[in-house]
C-alpha cells in the first residue's frame, strides 16, 4: 500500500467524498483525485495536515509506519457495532411497546418500550466514545439516519392521541377519525425529515 492508498482509504473510513475531502483541507477535488489515482503527492504541507485531520502520523500517510499503540486504543472499537446494537435495542422497544400496548393498553406498556430503547441509546453513547475516531462521525450520523424513525414515532402519537383523543395508544389509531392519523403521522415525518437534513447538512461541512 502507497501513501495514494492510504489517503483514499482513510478517506472512505471516514466516509467522506473527494469534494468533502478537499474543501476540509483547502485544495481542490482534482488534487485529491490525482493523489488517489498516484498522478501526483501532496506537498509537505498537506501530509501535516491531512495527518492531523485524518488524526494519523505524518510516517503512517508517507511510510505506511503504523503508530505504535497504548493497550487502551488498541481496545478500542468500530462505532458501527454499537449504531446496529442501538438500532436492535430500539426496534424491539418500539414493537414492544405497541405490542404489549395493544394487548393491555395500559401506558406502562409505552415505559418499558421507552425504557428498553433508552438501554439502546446508552450503549451506543457509551460504545462511541470508545471507539475510533475515524467510525465515530459518521457512525453517528447513520445512527440519527436510522433511529430518528424508531425513537420518535410512540412519543409523537402517545402524546397526539393523549391531547385529542384521550387515549395512551402509542400509535395511530385506525379506526378513529381520519385527521387523528394524518396529523401526528405528518407531524412524525417532519420530525423525521428535519432532523436528517440537520445531520446531512452536518455531513457536508
Amino acid at each position: 500500500m502507497n501513501i495514494s492508498d492510504r489517503i483514499q482509504a482513510l478517506r472512505k473510513a471516514k466516509g467522506i467524498s473527494q469534494e468533502e475531502l478537499a474543501d476540509q483541507i483547502g485544495v481542490s477535488r482534482q488534487a485529491v483525485s490525482k493523489w488517489e489515482s498516484e498522478q501526483s503527492i501532496p506537498d509537505i504541507d498537506k501530509i501535516i495536515i491531512l495527518s492531523e485531520y485524518f488524526e494519523v502520523t505524518t510516517d503512517y500517510l508517507l511510510k505506511g509506519i503504523e503508530e505504535v499503540k497504548s493497550d487502551n486504543k488498541n481496545a478500542q472499537s468500530n462505532a458501527y457495532i454499537f449504531v446496529i446494537v442501538a438500532t436492535v435495542f430500539n426496534f424491539i422497544g418500539l414493537i414492544f411497546g405497541c405490542a404489549t400496548w395493544y394487548e393491555d393498553q395500559t401506558p406502562m406498556a409505552i415505559v418499558i418500550g421507552l425504557i428498553i430503547m433508552a438501554v439502546g441509546c446508552l450503549a451506543y453513547g457509551v460504545g462511541s466514545i470508545n471507539s475510533t475516531p475515524q467510525t465515530r462521525k459518521p457512525a453517528n450520523q447513520h445512527f440519527w439516519l436510522i433511529n430518528i424513525w424508531l425513537l420518535s414515532f410512540m412519543p409523537v402519537f402517545f402524546l397526539y392521541n393523549m391531547m385529542f383523543s384521550g387515549t395512551s395508544a402509542p400509535y395511530p389509531i385506525l379506526m378513529a377519525s381520519v385527521t387523528s392519523v394524518v396529523i401526528p403521522g405528518f407531524i412524525y415525518l417532519i420530525i423525521c425529515i428535519a432532523v436528517i437534513l440537520k445531520v446531512k447538512s452536518k455531513k457536508m461541512k
